[in-house]
């Protein structure tokens, strides 16, 4: 394939001249083409197609009907999306001719390579705004924090120009009213179907916190079910998409299915995280929050995913809600999304481990350890601090747009100290090697989602902390041999370290971290390219649908 190197030319922006409340259009470029080896079929080829299934025989007649009208709720959230991150979706596809280009735009949401730093691969379509489409593209930092607006840096609002050029704020529910209308009706149609009254109740609260943009009720019923078999996560959750301040949430769904018996296995962990909240390796202050002590730990079958967990890497467990007023007073919830999880492991982590992780070390690959690893990730990021010790607010608000990439490494490395103090109890019992060779090979695997992913930047910073510390060397084939008792301290060191920087609210110094190691450096991107030139996927793309459940 041609890749394009976009130079701007003759771009008036005269957009403080023009309401802008309408979507993004592609900005008209000419090009200069240099040869690039990767076609756009093998950029598809990064992808491998999965069917989401699920065993629906355990399911009632009314919770079969349910389904079909939860994931036509879901499905519009693509649409919202698709406005947020990019603009016009049909307009944009009018300008390609290329068929697998059009296939490669869909599972990126847009014209930028998610797993490339966003790099354009669509002519005439330059640098992704590092505020997507949730502000104006001539807006600068300066400008927004000096705007007297209410609302401006709200989870739920756009920034547009007035005729006059002025900010001024759009609400969610007003930018997407006909369409979350429709959402909310198919909620309450289900809602009629459900006999679990927890599940009623939510349903209920959440069509009407869609329509309202007051989302605190209904994650607090959402925390409240305990018996529902059919669940549904929907609506502007994430803030990753807003790197320019981590403000803007984005709207995502998943369509769900309880699997009882694992859900049965993981329910005694919970009773822990008090516990293990005391225990981590910090000082007092920064671990002086008491997470709820009604969190809960469930496997699921992911039956539909729309939004933004389905655009380029895709989520394989949930912790939720996101608000901090609900995690401390009802803890949170963690969903271990267990078939797409599978089929990650499955054609993804055990091909990566043959080809970079040293032969001696290659039993130590289970599935069992990166299930466990993957729920603790979420366990994890109900622990340590959500506010700050001195003043400045929530972690989010004090490290904005870093705060989602220190979040997601906090996550992952207090997610392997929890498995190392249950290993301990006795708790967790098999090869506390295992969990360590298959959280290594995994930091792989994350890398490769890219710079412009939150747990892209997260996993390269712990790589290249762990190689300071000497808790792997690489051999000279290439492969790397993890150093388990190097690994147990470097892990402790970096727990130490995120929490800290998390708990000060220093946005500088996580900065400055972020500048130096949530980069992929030269020979790390080598070992990177050999699995591309081996054909192993990136991640994974959906089949997906009632049809797909004979349904």
């Amino acid at each position: 394939m041609k890749k394009i190197i976009l130079i701007l030319i003759g771009i008036s922006l005269l957009s403080g001249c023009k309401d802008t409340n309408k979507a993004r259009n592609p900005i008209k470029q000419t090009t200069n083409e240099v040869t690039n080896t990767r076609t756009m079929k093998d950029k598809l080829n990064d992808y491998v197609s999965v069917k989401l299934t699920t065993d629906i025989s355990k399911l009632s007649d009314d919770e079969k009907k349910m389904i079909p009208l939860l994931i036509q709720a879901t499905d519009i959230m693509n649409e919202l999306y698709w406005y947020q991150t990019y603009g016009d979706k049909n307009e944009l596809l009018a300008t390609i001719k290329d068929e697998d280009t059009k296939k490669f735009v869909g599972i990126n949401y847009g014209p930028w390579d998610r797993m490339k730093g966003d790099e354009s691969f669509v002519e005439g379509i330059g640098e992704k705004p590092l505020g997507a489409n949730f502000y104006p593209t001539d807006m600068t930092k300066e400008e927004f924090e000096k705007a007297d607006l209410e609302g401006k840096s709200s989870l739920y609002t756009f920034l547009r120009r007035d005729p006059e050029g002025k900010l001024h704020t759009v609400a969610f529910n007003t930018q997407f009213k006909a369409q979350l209308t429709q959402v909310a009706s198919f909620l309450l149609e289900a809602e009629k179907l459900a006999k679990d009254p927890g599940f009623k109740k939510y349903l209920q609260l959440r069509a009407q916190a869609l329509l309202n943009d007051d989302f605190q009720p209904s994650d607090m019923a959402w925390m409240e079910m305990k018996t529902n078999h059919i669940d549904i996560v929907i609506g502007p959750i994430e803030t990753y998409e807003d790197q320019l301040f981590g403000n803007k949430a984005s709207y995502e769904g998943y369509v769900l299915v309880k699997d009882m018996d694992w859900s049965k296995r993981l329910a005694k962990y919970a009773a822990f995280l008090p516990e293990l909240q005391k225990g981590l390796p910090v000082a007092a202050e920064y671990k002086a929050e008491t997470p709820g002590t009604d969190s809960e730990l469930n496997a699921y079958d992911v039956v539909y995913y729309a939004g933004d967990c389905n655009a380029g890497g895709k989520t394989i467990a949930i912790n939720l809600p996101n608000d901090e007023e609900v995690q401390l007073q009802k803890g949170s919830r963690r969903l271990q999304l267990k078939n797409a999880m599978q089929a990650k492991f499955d054609k993804i982590l055990v091909p990566i481990s043959e080809v970079l992780i040293d032969p001696s070390q290659r039993q130590h690959i289970t599935f069992d350890a990166f299930f466990a690893n993957t729920m603790f990730h979420e366990v994890a990021h109900g622990l340590g601090i959500k506010n700050t010790i001195n003043g400045k607010g929530s972690v989010r608000e004090a490290l904005k747009e870093h705060s989602s990439a220190l979040e997601e490494g906090k996550a992952d490395i207090l997610g392997l100290y929890l498995v190392q103090e249950l290993h301990k109890k006795g708790e967790l019992t098999d090869d506390m090697k295992d969990y360590m060779t298959t959280f290594m090979t995994s930091i792989f695997r994350s890398i490769r989602f890219g710079a412009s992913s939150a747990h892209g930047k997260a996993n390269m910073i712990r790589f290249y902390f762990f190689q300071e510390k000497g808790a792997f060397t690489r051999n000279e084939d290439g492969t790397y041999t993890v150093n388990y008792e190097k690994l147990g301290e470097a892990m402790k060191d970096l727990s130490s370290l995120i929490l800290t920087l998390q708990g000060n609210g220093d946005y500088d110094a996580v900065a400055k971290l972020v500048a130096e190691k949530g980069v992929i450096k030269k020979e790390l991107q080598a070992d990177l390219d050999r699995l591309t030139e081996m054909s192993i996927p990136v991640d994974i793309v959906f089949e997906q649908g009632a049809s797909e459940l004979g349904l």
